[in-house]
């Protein structure tokens, strides 16, 4: 009977659960190309050399030699400790994901026979979505007869844009699309 050979493949599942992916960088061996400019650990420019000698010159070092360009002529190549760039490109993903605020787009619907005190209610109901960094969708439906009165629900809508005036600007002008007429609202920049 033949002996059988089993291969254990260690994978870093740690990235995996923080949502952040196993970067496509070529690292060491895996670098194949004839030419590469090398980087050194220092930023300094090493010049354009065979992949061989920069693999030495990262052995060396007792670094990684990293393909941080693929695309450029010839590929650039960085001679750093992997781990902790893997690291910080890590922190630094994380970091931005900190600081991005997501906006979301509210919607305030509101018909052509709409009473004041209903409109008012409805113009509150925005200026709290406005305040809290969303941008507002105001949508004005037209039933059946409601369409030959087309101008009757853009006065509406000027009007909910009018009073929204000193905290929200109009990002996108009322439109006329199918049955009803949106018009978009985001907060107003100092």
């Amino acid at each position: 009977m033949d002996s059988l050979t089993i291969h254990f493949f260690e994978l870093d599942i740690s990235f995996f659960k923080e949502g952040i992916t196993i970067s496509d960088l070529m690292i060491n061996e895996q670098i194949r190309d004839k030419e590469v400019r090398l980087i050194g650990s220092n930023g300094e420019q090493l010049g354009i050399m065979s992949a061989r000698d920069a693999m030495k010159i990262a052995r060396e070092a007792e670094l990684d030699l990293v393909k941080v360009a693929p695309t450029a002529k010839p590929p650039v190549c960085k001679i750093i400790d992997y781990g902790k760039y893997k690291y910080e490109m890590a922190r630094k993903e994380k970091e931005a994901k900190k600081r991005q605020k997501i906006i979301e787009i509210k919607e305030v619907r509101l018909s052509p026979n709409i009473d004041d005190n209903d409109l008012n209610t409805k113009i509150s109901a925005a200026r709290k979505f406005i305040q809290k960094g969303d941008k507002v969708k105001v949508s004005l439906r037209f039933r059946g007869r409601e369409m030959a009165h087309i101008q009757h629900g853009r006065h509406i809508l000027d009007v909910f844009a009018e009073k929204m005036s000193d905290i929200a600007v109009v990002e996108k002008a009322p439109k006329l699309e199918g049955r009803q007429m949106l018009m978009f609202l985001a907060e107003k920049r100092q």
